[in-house]
C-alpha cells in the first residue's frame, strides 16, 4: 500500500478512504441482511415525488451536516475552524495528522461525499419505514424552502 501511495500522492488518505468505502459498503450490505432477512419488499418504483422529497431533504441535510454551525461539534474532532462561510456555515479544513482522521474529515465537510450516505440512508428508510422517512425527508425539505425565502428576502432588503 505504501508503494502505491506514494505513486498516487503522498498526503492523500487512501487507506481512510478504503476503511469509509468499507464501511459503507458493509451498512448497505447489513441493510441488504436485514431487508431479507425480515422480508421487506422493494417497491417496484419510486414515485417522482418521493425521489424530489428524497432529493430536496438529502441537500438540506448533507449542508446541515458538513457546513452548519449548530453541527461543527459533530465535525470538531476531525477538522479546524477556519472562518464562517456564508449565512449559518463554516468553512473548515480537514486535520490531516491520521488518515481515518482525515477520510472522516473530508466525509463530514463534503456535501457531496456526505450527500451519498444521507441518501443511502433516506432510500433505505422509504423501503423500511416509509411513513417516518417521509416526515423528515418533509420537514428537512420544508427547511430547505425556508432558507431559500429567508435568503430571497436578506436580497430584496439589499
Amino acid at each position: 500500500m505504501n508503494r502505491i501511495q506514494q505513486a498516487y500522492g503522498e498526503g492523500r488518505p487512501l487507506p481512510g478512504y478504503l476503511l469509509a468505502m468499507g464501511t459503507y459498503a458493509a451498512l448497505v450490505g447489513a441493510v441488504a441482511a436485514v431487508g431479507r432477512f425480515t422480508g421487506a419488499r422493494l417497491p417496484e418504483k419510486f414515485s417522482l415525488g418521493d425521489t424530489a422529497l428524497v432529493a430536496v431533504a438529502t441537500h438540506k441535510a448533507s449542508r446541515l451536516l458538513t457546513k452548519e454551525a449548530v453541527t461543527s461539534p459533530l465535525r470538531a474532532p476531525f477538522t479546524r475552524y477556519e472562518e464562517p462561510a456564508g449565512h449559518a456555515e463554516l468553512k473548515e479544513s480537514v486535520r490531516s495528522d491520521h488518515p481515518a482522521r482525515h477520510a472522516i474529515g473530508e466525509l463530514l465537510t463534503c456535501p457531496f461525499c456526505a450527500g451519498v450516505w444521507i441518501a443511502s440512508g433516506l432510500t433505505a428508510g422509504m423501503v423500511f419505514a416509509p411513513r417516518f422517512t417521509r416526515l423528515v425527508s418533509t420537514a428537512l425539505t420544508a427547511v430547505a424552502a425556508s432558507d431559500t425565502l429567508n435568503l430571497v428576502y436578506d436580497k430584496l432588503k439589499s
